[in-house]
């Protein structure tokens, strides 16, 4: 549905009581496109996700020659795998805003035996870090020019292939980096080992070793090195498909909802068996006062609690989720310590500096760190504020902004059913969960 500029958050006026359907994980909508590319012959990804994100990454491989076409109401992805092989000797591609699409693109055009491949994005892209990627590449032999700025985009590869080799990488600004050249390293003609320069967030290398592991490469990892033989991708199953598990970050803003709401809600087909790092955001919301149970087919929440406990908790395993939390300090009984994010900073937006100031606009007291803040609640200021008329949060473009103060927004503050909270460019969510306030508003009865 299209969205206002301004949209105001209805509050819930009952518990919530259904079930819900989350849509695929974003991470790995995008890497099975690129190893579904790395096959030799046709693979579908069912469950996939449709938004912003994954359309520049369907829109990226066709650019450099292969056949991806999608199915949205059946929530599939069709790609004609190559094996390994870019058919395409020069391309343009835009990669948005998309950091996974951006990384792995580059990576895989490096790889390529030939061709010149130009790769750029939004002026936010352009800020967003890539020279740890840029740089181990460089070491691998690859030929990647930096147009304007160094380190970032826009890059210019004339490929020639992988050598192989041992290389080094800083990929502790986003572990994309390291698994963009984890995906691509079959192509080479030797094996790469990988040392990491620093410290990575394993949970997302984790699952893209397993995901290549679905695929037919095997990885092999140690706490500082990774090593990837040459090889070939094989299609996933007998039936040449694969099944894309529901987006465990998106996830946690419905498994938050019912402390705003009461009640309870099931998520289908949300297991803790994930391969998504982000599934251990139910422990954060355990520590809070909820309860959460896995059963058959998903995952149940529900807050029984009179209000929640505030919590002190790293987030720099999972801190895509770090923002549902922040949005519903003002509710806990006392101050909330969020730390580990520093590395937030410098992804679609300052998302520590946004984070402090949007609950700053709501009246709490919060104190900005380098790696994260802390909020001490004060509800009171907040229904103070409310009644002067809707609070305008601003989203900084960013998705998850969007859709965190959302959630809050539907708390019944003032106990009349009527909007106090107004999110500001709403429709920034499409980056990777279009119909995100239709799903929710769907929840009213």
């Amino acid at each position: 549905m299209a969205l206002p500029a301004v949209l105001p958050i209805t509050p819930f006026t009952r518990p919530i009581n259904g079930d819900v359907i989350i849509p695929g994980s974003k991470s790995l909508t995008n890497r099975a496109m690129l190893l579904a590319a790395l096959c030799k012959g046709p693979v579908t990804l069912q469950g996939a996700l449709f938004s912003e994100d994954t359309a520049l990454m369907a829109e990226g491989l066709r650019k450099l020659g292969f056949s991806v076409s999608e199915d949205s109401k059946k929530c599939e992805i069709h790609v004609q795998g190559q094996g390994g092989s870019i058919t395409c000797e020069k391309a343009e591609i835009f990669v948005g805003l998309a950091g996974t699409t951006a990384r792995f693109i580059t990576a895989f055009c490096a790889a390529a035996p030939s061709g010149v491949f130009q790769i750029d994005g939004t002026p936010q892209m352009r800020k967003r870090p890539m020279s740890g990627l840029i740089d181990a590449l460089r070491e691998l032999k690859v030929d990647i020019r930096c147009l304007e700025n160094e380190g970032h985009l826009p890059v210019e590869i004339h490929a020639k292939g992988l050598e192989g080799g041992t290389i080094s990488i800083d990929a502790s600004e986003s572990s994309q980096m390291l698994s963009a050249i984890m995906m691509v390293a079959p192509l080479a003609k030797a094996p790469i080992t990988v040392k990491l320069k620093k410290a990575v967030r394993e949970p997302f290398v984790i699952m893209t070793a397993e995901l290549m592991g679905q695929f037919g490469i095997k990885v092999e990892r140690t706490k500082d090195t990774t090593t990837v033989y040459p090889g070939k991708y094989d299609t996933p199953g007998s039936k040449e498909t694969f099944i894309v598990e529901p987006d465990a970050t998106a996830s946690s803003y419905f498994l938050t909802l019912p402390l705003l709401t009461g009640g309870s809600l099931k998520l289908k087909n949300l297991s803790n068996r994930s391969l998504q790092g982000d599934i251990a955001y139910q422990a954060v919301l355990k520590q809070v006062g909820y309860t959460i149970e896995e059963n058959d087919d998903g995952i149940v929440t529900e807050f029984k609690a009179k209000v929640g406990t505030g919590v002190s908790v790293n987030f720099e395993e999972f801190s895509d989720t770090f923002l549902t939390l922040a949005a519903v300090t003002p509710l806990l009984s006392g101050p909330t310590r969020i730390s580990g994010v520093e590395h937030t900073r410098r992804q679609e937006t300052d998302r520590i500096a946004g984070a402090a100031k949007n609950l700053v606009a709501l009246g709490q007291i919060v104190t900005e760190t380098e790696d994260g803040l802390t909020v001490t609640p004060n509800k009171e200021a907040m229904i103070v504020l409310a009644k002067q008329g809707p609070i305008e949060l601003d989203t900084y473009g960013d998705h998850r902004f969007a859709m965190s103060f959302g959630i809050l927004g539907t708390y019944d503050l003032l106990g009349n059913g009527k909007p106090w909270l107004s999110i500001r460019n709403p429709s920034c969510c499409a980056k990777t969960f279009p119909h995100f306030f239709e799903l929710l508003d769907s929840l009213r009865s």
